[in-house]
């Protein structure tokens, strides 16, 4: 089936974040700060989601306060970091939000993410993703992690179901 037509069905987006929110680079300064590097139009296409009324949630094994204070700044209130065990946070999410498995797309790039992708309504990745999660991939983007795959498949979503362009849509 053409990943196309599950999009109809899409309702929440869940996000691994290093390797897809970011570009995968950590840097840490002397006072152990890590940072991270994304991308401004994947954050404008996530709180433009929230406002259309979608759900969006970040799932990592990763930690650090830049990943908190970033998704709160873009509204995004479901963040679960330090994830060890990622396929059972994921169905504790869709269950506490009467989700369908074919109502959430996912986007991962890793191998800790391989559990949820072959269990995701829409499996999704960035370009340069690692080969085990490409091969279960409903779709993988042209866009590397960190470099606007999320947005990529954010903005695929909207355009189908007629909610990407708008009066709303030009106010941040």
């Amino acid at each position: 089936m053409n990943y196309k037509v599950k999009l109809h069905d899409i309702k929440a987006f869940v996000f691994d974040y290093d390797g897809v929110m970011s570009d995968g680079m950590i840097y840490t300064s002397g006072e152990d700060i890590i940072m991270r590097n994304g991308n401004v139009k994947d954050g404008y296409a996530i709180q433009y989601a929230l406002k259309r009324g979608y759900k969006i949630a970040i799932l990592s094994g990763g930690t650090g306060k830049s990943i908190e204070t970033r998704m709160k700044m873009l509204g995004v209130t479901d963040v679960f970091m330090g994830a060890k065990q990622k396929l059972s946070v994921y169905e504790n999410y869709l269950k506490c939000n009467h989700l369908e498995k074919n109502n959430v797309l996912y986007m991962g790039d890793d191998i800790p993410d391989y559990d949820i992708m072959i269990n995701a309504g829409v499996a999704t990745c960035p370009k340069d993703a690692a080969e085990e999660i490409k091969q279960v991939a409903d779709y993988i983007s042209d866009k590397n992690g960190g470099e606007g795959c999320v947005r990529d498949v954010i903005e695929q979503v909207l355009k189908l179901q007629g909610q990407w362009f708008n009066e709303e849509s030009k106010e941040w």
